[in-house]
This record gives structure tokens, C-alpha cells and sequence, in this order.
């Protein structure tokens, strides 16, 4: 199947897994090293770079553990190479000294998350209660991945391809953040010529020291000005990553009153729930955020002065709904609404949601202030068309 896949036309869609499709697109964005472990649901992308990598000259290594496939990572990206590694939620939690590690010294890599259950050992179905750790920095010390949550195969593969250049662009680490969802569903999926930026030399990279003095890598700084010096630079290179990386969607937001805000997965059931919002006349629009770090909070901030309230929908008791908050600064109430341990929102529970909130939220008066809209039932409300 991998050789003859090889062998297709870019254009040609194809149906594949999830996590196939994203271990396709790796390889179509130059990847030629991959270092994991096995977790589920996951487990597809090391099985399908197992076979295809040696196929296009690459290595596949099985780690003995999540803690050495990520300190392989880090000697890979060392040396200059495209390399990735593959986990879900407690995978990713032992990896995390190592990605402070290499986002310390400036090293490009992706890292794919497909999000399970927990805490803890938790279960294998589709979560997103790895929010915090991926955009906030899981590991120790002052840093940040860049951190995309796709939406469907097809953006998984899109994103995926277009990491590796991010990533040595920025020399940072990229993570993919999916959940079980994503890595299990089969969609079509074309994978799209490759279209390399110019992209400096990697002159830093441990590639042997002849005719030139020796490139030495390390985290490690003893001295306390010269590693605040770091703390300084890295910050910096994290607000240019602000100023030019945000990515977001929107649908049916242009004339909304209400705001749902959902990522990933979960965008796409919000969606369902604006359609079937849209249909009892409440005029309802979807924000889905695709770069998590950066996230886009001024674009939202700029929602905020169009709509009347958000509600954040997120596979988790409550992680995004924070940024959420921070981008409305109180303009706007900002609620939320959650499962978890690997229970998926319907369309309809979100509506529901929405729909609890129009009966509590009221309409400005001349003031600005919110006021009450009397005893009117909810269908007479929306029968009105909303506010006006």
C-alpha cells in the first residue's frame, strides 16, 4: 500500500486515516527520521513510517521509551535533520523535559499529539484535555511550541507538510494537536506539491566541524545574565511567531449575535450546531482558532465588539475557554461548555447550550448595560428573531 501510494500523482485523492495521512505528509515535507513508541490511538504513524520511510532513504527507529525517542529527536534535529516523533497525552507528558530541551537550543522538529482520555492513564477515546500543556509550555522553563489544532484529514495533512518548513524557519518546535477522532476517521485526502520557502542555511547544526570551528548545542547556562540573555531572545522570537503565524476560520459569523468558539474536531461539531441554530432563527457563528499558539486573540477581541456573548465548546473541563476570556477582556460573557473522559458533544447538546444562554443573556439597553427581557419563553424570543 505504502509503495503504491509513492507512486500516485499529488492530485489524486486518496482515502486514508487520519494519523496515515499524517504520516504521508511528513514525509512529503522532507521528513526522514522518526523516533517513537507505541500508544493508542496514535499508533498508526509509527506503524506507517516503519514502512515507508526506508522506502524514501529515511530512518525508523522504535525508542525503547517515550523519554529516549524524544532525546533521539533532539540529537536528529541537532545534526540538521527533519525528524518527528509521535505520542498521545501520557507519551507526551515524558517527553516533555526533552522538548524544553530542544526548544532551548533553537532546534526545529515536529511533534504529533493525538489527544486520549485523563489524567492520568485515562482511556483511548478522543479528548482535548492537553490544551494547557501544549500552548503554555508543558515542560519547565520560559518557552512555547507552535501548536496547530486541524480540523479534518485533509488540514492535518496540509499543516503537517508545511511544519517542517515552520519549524526551520522559526527553529522551534511545531506540535500537531489532534485527538482520537482525527487520527482514527478515514477522509479523503490529496497530498498538494510542496512549496519550499527560502529558508537560511542551518549553519548551527552539528553536521562535523571540518574547515570550521566546532558547533556545540546545549541547554545548559550557568551563568545567570547569559541565560536570561537566552529567556530574552527566545521571547522575542516568540512575538514575531505572534505577529505573523495566527491562523483562524470563521462560518456564518458576519452577522452573528452569538459566538461559539471550538477547535479541532470539536469545531466541526459547533458547526453542525450554528447550522441547526441558523435554522430556529437564532443567529449564531462559529470562531475556530487553527494556530493555538500562537492564538489569534486579537481577531477574536475584534468579534467581541460584534457579537452579544461566546461559548466556548471544548472536548475538556475547561482549558481554551481561558484564552477565550483573555482575548474579550470582560467585553463580552464568555461561557462554556465541556465533556470529557472521552465523551463528544453533539451538535444538539451545544444548541441546547446556546440556547440556555439566550434565555439568560438579555439585550443592551441605551446604556450599555444588560437588562432583563422579561418573562417572554425562549421559543417566543427566538420567534422575534433575537436581538435587534
Amino acid at each position: 500500500m505504502a509503495g503504491g501510494l509513492a507512486n500516485k500523482a499529488s492530485t489524486d485523492k486518496v482515502l486514508m486515516k487520519g494519523n496515515e495521512a499524517i504520516a504521508e505528509a511528513a514525509i512529503r515535507g522532507g521528513c526522514r527520521f522518526f523516533f517513537g513508541y507505541p500508544i493508542t490511538p496514535q499508533n498508526e504513524i509509527p506503524e506507517y513510517m516503519s514502512r515507508r520511510l526506508p522506502e524514501v532513504g529515511g530512518v525508523y527507529l522504535q525508542a525503547e521509551s517515550e523519554v529516549a525517542a524524544i532525546n533521539m529527536v533532539y540529537g536528529a534535529a541537532a545534526a540538521g535533520a527533519r525528524v518527528m516523533t509521535s505520542s498521545s497525552s501520557p507519551g507526551i507528558s515524558l517527553k516533555q523535559e526533552g522538548l524544553s530541551y530542544i526548544a532551548a537550543c533553537e532546534l526545529p522538529c515536529v511533534v504529533v499529539n493525538m489527544m486520549r482520555g485523563g489524567p492520568g492513564l485515562g482511556g483511548i477515546q478522543p479528548s482535548q484535555s492537553d490544551y494547557f500543556q501544549a500552548t503554555k509550555g508543558g515542560g519547565h522553563g520560559d518557552y512555547h511550541l507552535i501548536v496547530f489544532g486541524p480540523a479534518s484529514v485533509q488540514e492535518a495533512a496540509d499543516i503537517t507538510c508545511e511544519a517542517f518548513s515552520i519549524a526551520d524557519y522559526y527553529r522551534n518546535p511545531v506540535m500537531i494537536l489532534g485527538d482520537g477522532a482525527l487520527g482514527q476517521m478515514m477522509e479523503p485526502v490529496e497530498f498538494r506539491p510542496v512549496e519550499e520557502p527560502e529558508l537560511p542555511p542551518k549553519t548551527w547544526a552539528t553536521t562535523g566541524a571540518r574547515g570550521r570551528r566546532p558547533n556545540i548545542i546545549t541547554s545548559l547556562e550557568l551563568e545567570p545574565a547569559l541565560l536570561e540573555e537566552l529567556n530574552r531572545r527566545l521571547a522575542a522570537k516568540y512575538e514575531k511567531i505572534k505577529r505573523e503565524l495566527v491562523r483562524f476560520d470563521t462560518y456564518k459569523l458576519e452577522d452573528a449575535h452569538w459566538a461559539i468558539v471550538a477547535y479541532g474536531m470539536m469545531a466541526r461539531v459547533a458547526r453542525a450546531a450554528v447550522d441547526k441554530a441558523r435554522a430556529r432563527g437564532i443567529r449564531a457563528g462559529l470562531f475556530r482558532p487553527i494556530s493555538l499558539f500562537p492564538f489569534p486573540y486579537d481577531s477574536l477581541a475584534r468579534v467581541a465588539e460584534q457579537v452579544r456573548a461566546f461559548l466556548t465548546v471544548e472536548m475538556s473541563m475547561g482549558q481554551m475557554v481561558e484564552d477565550v476570556k483573555l482575548a474579550v477582556l470582560g467585553k463580552r460573557p464568555v461561557h462554556f461548555y465541556g465533556r470529557t473522559g472521552g465523551v463528544v458533544p453533539t451538535a444538539q447538546e451545544i444548541l441546547q447550550a446556546l440556547e440556555r444562554i439566550i434565555q439568560n443573556e438579555a439585550p443592551q439597553n441605551a446604556n450599555g448595560a444588560w437588562q432583563k427581557e422579561g418573562d417572554a419563553g425562549a421559543e417566543g424570543f427566538w420567534a422575534t428573531g433575537g436581538f435587534n
